[in-house]
């Protein structure tokens, strides 16, 4: 029976959570929704070929795949291959269906190693009977941190238009204490959930081992009750300061049931106690929240003794791990294809990168001041950020000496492509290269625009570069809009003669030269 191969990405984790975040197999197999067998396995073969935490910066994916993953032999079955009650269980609900007609697929998949009828209906009832059982948690010191943000909202008034703007309140809670942070944000989007994050991590002065978030999409780009997809830049965030990040699952709220709690008195004792107050700014309401935050951590609690700031003092803070020597700062993590020109488009700017990756993918990593871009894990390109859309940052050493490893796009090519279809789309295609620092700049305009083609036909293209040359506006926007208008196919002198009408020279309203002697 051979198992599932675990995504490069998790085995990095795992060797993370292990040598830098220090966290037991268990939680780490818990964390990254693995088996503790498979943690076990690759931790052994790391051991094995010298690697620890960080990774070599020489280390491709290929190499550590080659290490960790190497080509694997038909592994030896169990003695007795396990149902898959939660499949079995969901068929059952089914009209006409019977164990004992799930039990013989069962036995027909697994011909060897099955389980005998009675032993497969022992198994199955002891299995459901530990589904709905309730266990009360018990929070160990400085394990995990419960997140999430609280329904109502609270309004922030434009001191200069009155507008009303609703801004969103995100919480935070210690497991062990229940010491609760809290602040208002102007939305729930990544930027934002970034940035609460940071600044709770502040707020407690350490880290814990484990963050439990809601399966929102700042958190998780795809959810899924045994192996959810975080947010990359949601995971560079949980990276950066050595924690783990285990969301609850979907329909459950016993999982973060101490989040729920912390919203709900959140809720009760700061956002109605300045549900009557009027705030201009987000910064006032942030301060308002909290003066009343710290009363919140300091109020005795009913059911046993101390307080939260107490409990926290005592029991989490000093088991947290220190924080790193600097925050975070917030990158947005994106997909992105190398273009002909060997650049990729970030936020309507182009950023060049080595031309031998043309056509291939590649990762961007937007800061606020730079935007780094990485092959196969491996940083390929670094750029001040910029902001200018349509420009083009690029790095001459990133360019081909006379494009010699890429000659199959060229100025001459696209001017000899152009030739075909008139004079006039070769002085279009002309003045695209020309007018920019770079004649690679211009190809995405070239292509675009020779490829209107095939939508109009040559002789329309060629009768639009006409007209675009005449009106001195040669750019793909203005060609694209004179075919869609189908001026293309007006004389030119029937233009001209309609935007040059001639006022009378006799008119009521005219005076005349003698009205002012």
């Amino acid at each position: 029976m051979t198992t599932k191969r675990v995504s490069m990405q998790k085995i990095k984790d795992i060797l993370r959570l292990k040598y830098d975040a220090k966290l037991p197999l268990r939680q780490i197999a818990l964390s990254l929704s693995l088996s503790l067998g498979a943690v076990s396995k690759y931790l052994k073969r790391a051991e094995a070929a010298g690697l620890l935490w960080p990774l070599p910066e020489d280390m491709s994916d290929h190499q550590l795949l080659a290490l960790l993953q190497p080509g694997r032999k038909a592994a030896v079955s169990r003695a007795f291959a396990e149902p898959d009650f939660v499949e079995m269980q969901r068929e059952l609900k089914r009209k006409g269906m019977t164990r004992q007609l799930l039990w013989e697929e069962y036995a027909q998949a697994h011909p060897v190693a099955h389980y005998s009828y009675s032993r497969f209906t022992v198994l199955f009832r002891r299995w459901r009977s530990k589904q709905q059982l309730s266990m009360r948690q018990h929070h160990r010191v400085g394990e995990k941190l419960f997140v999430d943000y609280c329904g109502p909202t609270i309004a922030v008034v434009n001191p200069d238009s009155g507008e009303l703007r609703e801004a969103q309140v995100f919480v935070a809670v210690l497991g062990a204490s229940s010491y609760t942070y809290a602040e208002a944000t102007w939305s729930q989007s990544l930027p934002d959930w970034i940035g609460s994050h940071v600044r709770a991590f502040t707020f407690y002065g350490g880290v814990p081992e484990v963050v439990v978030p809601d399966n929102l999409k700042s958190a998780v780009s795809k959810a899924c009750r045994y192996d959810p997809d975080l947010n990359p830049t949601y995971s560079q965030l949980a990276e950066h300061y050595g924690v783990a990040v285990i969301p609850a699952r979907p329909y459950k709220p016993k999982d973060k049931a101490k989040a729920e709690v912390g919203v709900q008195l959140v809720e009760r004792w700061i956002m109605m106690r300045l549900r009557k107050q009027t705030f201009f700014t987000l910064a006032a309401l942030n301060q308002a929240i909290r003066f009343l935050l710290d009363e919140l951590n300091r109020r005795a609690f009913k059911k046993r003794p101390g307080c939260r700031r107490e409990q926290f003092e005592r029991l989490d803070k000093p088991a947290l791990k220190p924080l790193p020597d600097s925050p975070y700062e917030y990158r947005e993590i994106k997909k992105a294809r190398v273009h002909l020109d060997y650049h990729v488009e970030y936020d309507g700017h182009y950023y060049s990168v080595p031309y031998q990756l043309v056509k291939q993918e590649v990762m961007i990593h937007a800061g606020q001041t730079t935007l780094t871009i990485l092959h196969n894990s491996k940083q390929v390109a670094l750029h001040a950020r910029a902001h200018t859309k349509g420009s083009h940052s690029t790095d001459p050493n990133h360019m081909a000496k006379a494009h010699r490893k890429h000659q199959e796009w060229s100025p001459q090519r696209f001017l000899s492509w152009a030739e075909k279809i008139g004079p006039h789309a070769r002085t279009v295609v002309q003045h695209q290269l020309e007018s920019r620092r770079h004649p690679e700049h211009g190809y995405r305009a070239c292509l675009g625009l020779l490829s209107l083609a095939k939508k109009y036909s040559q002789a329309r293209l060629e009768a639009a570069c006409q007209r675009a040359q005449h009106i001195s506006a040669m750019n793909y926007k203005s060609i694209a809009s004179i075919l869609s208008k189908s001026l293309d196919k007006v004389p030119l002198q029937e233009t001209e003669t309609d935007t040059q009408t001639s006022l009378p020279l006799e008119h009521d309203n005219v005076r005349g030269a003698d009205y002012y002697h």
